[in-house]
């Protein structure tokens, strides 16, 4: 098994400090709609300007470089073990490189390791052995402040006014954006996982966000919800950075896993406009970035 230490490295760089091309042409539109002159578009305008400028000058995007989690889709025969070396030495390779900021605190002493590696959940590392001879490794870096709003509801939920259903999750989603207001660095991006017990939704659905900005779901229930509940979040007002306006989420994702008949848990990942997710293949000898 080759060392891919230096290839992991070169996603971590990728994920931190250039934007995926569909989120940024996601934060243009917006910025388009937004009225010339106001908050929500003096913050765009400078939200663009940072995209450009960290992407020149591979820089993070954000001062939070988030937890990076990493899912990893490996070939029969591969080691989990010795792939998980790879990617904690590229982690401590790319702190010291700048591309991330030293993240991992100790819960209890509070002392920073100094090289985002941690105990065996920092960094987050999901693995799964997959079909066929390729290995593909998907990283999101997830800020705390977009993961401070993250909510997890189980319904019915009289609050909300929320039962065991697609209008539930509706109820649920919007709530989960109201209350964030505009912490978490508005505009945001909506992972919704619909079932499964208090953890797994949590995975779930941040998998969910490691779909395009501007695919569709395969299930037409779920596409028209997605869309539902973009469209009337930006009915809040919320807007960017919480100053008003027309962009408060920018894309809904929603994914279902099986439940027990005891729980219905709506868990929704909020995550900052600073989107960062990026993929990396190895066929063969051949490494290719997306």
């Amino acid at each position: 098994m080759r060392d891919l230490t230096q290839e992991i490295l070169e996603l971590i760089r990728f994920t931190s400090t250039n934007l995926p091309e569909d989120v940024e042409k996601a934060l243009r539109e917006a910025y388009a709609r937004e009225e010339p002159g106001s908050a929500a578009h003096g913050a765009l305008e400078t939200i663009l300007a940072n995209v450009e400028m960290t992407r020149r000058n591979s820089t993070p995007i954000c001062q939070d470089t988030g937890t990076p989690i990493f899912f990893v889709c490996y070939p029969e025969g591969w080691s989990p073990r010795r792939l998980r070396e790879q990617i904690k030495e590229a982690v401590a390779l790319a702190t010291r490189k700048n591309y991330l900021r030293p993240n991992a605190v100790d819960s209890l002493s509070g002392k920073n390791t100094g090289d985002n590696l941690g105990d065996q959940h920092f960094p987050v590392i999901h693995f799964e052995e997959c079909d066929g001879e390729e290995l593909t490794i998907e990283l999101m870096l997830k800020g705390g402040g977009c993961e401070n709003v993250g909510r997890q509801y189980s319904l019915p939920d009289n609050t909300i006014k929320a039962g065991r259903d697609l209008e539930g999750v509706r109820r649920a989603a919007l709530d989960a954006v109201w209350q964030a207001q505009g912490e978490g660095c508005a505009p945001g991006f909506l992972g919704i996982s619909i079932g499964g017990d208090r953890g797994t939704s949590y995975i779930a659905s941040k998998e969910a966000l490691l779909r395009r900005v501007d695919d569709a779901n395969p299930n037409p229930e779920l596409a028209d919800l997605e869309e539902r509940i973009t469209r009337e979040a930006n009915q809040l007002g919320i807007g960017p950075m919480g100053f008003g306006g027309k962009a408060t989420v920018l894309g809904t994702k929603i994914t279902t896993t099986h439940r027990l008949p005891a729980s219905f848990f709506v868990t929704v990942s909020y995550m900052c406009w600073a989107y960062r997710r990026r993929k990396m293949t190895v066929r063969g000898e051949q490494v290719t970035y997306e």
